[in-house]
């Protein structure tokens, strides 16, 4: 099978399953705004105080909610034994990775992006920002579900996995949360925020480099040591 039929194949196939339960993709979103949107309750309407605080707000947020849904990318597949067949099947286990990392970014991360604009002007972000704030988050997110992908396959089949699933991946997504929180910064300071995405697509085409294979690696070791 080609590269590109192969990407499809499981493109289709988990879209196909995660329309079936919504609340893979609906839960993080879910979670996203409700978090949002509690901080002028705690902190106060002031628009002063919730513009300088938006960026990390909104990035923090982003990072949780995409580290909610990392359990289910390898775990539903790895219980009814379809990653064993898989592995079986003589296929690139990477190129399968990489599906699912891009399902997975579909469902989470593109959600997020596409109501954040929203969810800035609640937080009194100047508009200037939103538009790199939506660049930031479409590099960001990409970035954090190719290292989740990581952590989720170093955790597969163990027990409690969720709680060293988030401490293996909480200080790889460090660097993204810092540079997307700062771009968005610099955007509502009106200054360049140039050099802050440029090093975010740095570190997105350096996860993309290595997170598949690595991911992939992970994942046969997880699925052999269960058999």
């Amino acid at each position: 099978m080609g590269i590109f039929a192969l990407l499809s194949c499981i493109i289709r196939r988990d879209l196909a399953i995660a329309m079936r339960n919504t609340g893979q993709w609906v839960n993080p979103l879910l979670f996203f705004i409700v978090v949002v949107a509690l901080f002028p309750l705690g902190v106060g309407p002031s628009p002063a105080t919730l513009s300088i605080i938006a960026p990390g707000v909104i990035w923090v947020s982003a990072l949780l909610a995409v580290l909610l849904s990392l359990g289910s990318l390898f775990e539903t597949d790895f219980a009814d034994g379809t990653l064993e067949q898989l592995l079986l099947s003589g296929q690139s286990l990477a190129l399968i990775v990489l599906g699912k990392v891009l399902v997975h970014w579909f469902l989470s991360g593109l959600p997020l992006l596409l109501i954040s604009p929203l969810l800035a002007l609640l937080l009194a972000l100047p508009t200037d920002a939103i538009p790199v704030l939506m660049l930031s988050l479409l590099i960001g997110t990409l970035t954090l579900s190719l290292i989740g992908a990581i952590g989720a396959g170093l955790t597969l089949g163990l027990n409690q996995a969720g709680v060293l699933l988030s401490l293996l991946v909480l200080p790889l997504s460090v660097p993204v949360l810092i540079f997307g929180s700062a771009a968005v910064t610099a955007a509502a300071a009106d200054f360049g925020a140039g050099s802050q995405l440029a090093i975010m697509t740095g570190l997105l085409l350096f996860a993309l480099s290595i997170g598949p294979l690595t991911t992939a690696a992970a994942v046969r070791i997880g699925v052999s040591g269960s058999t």
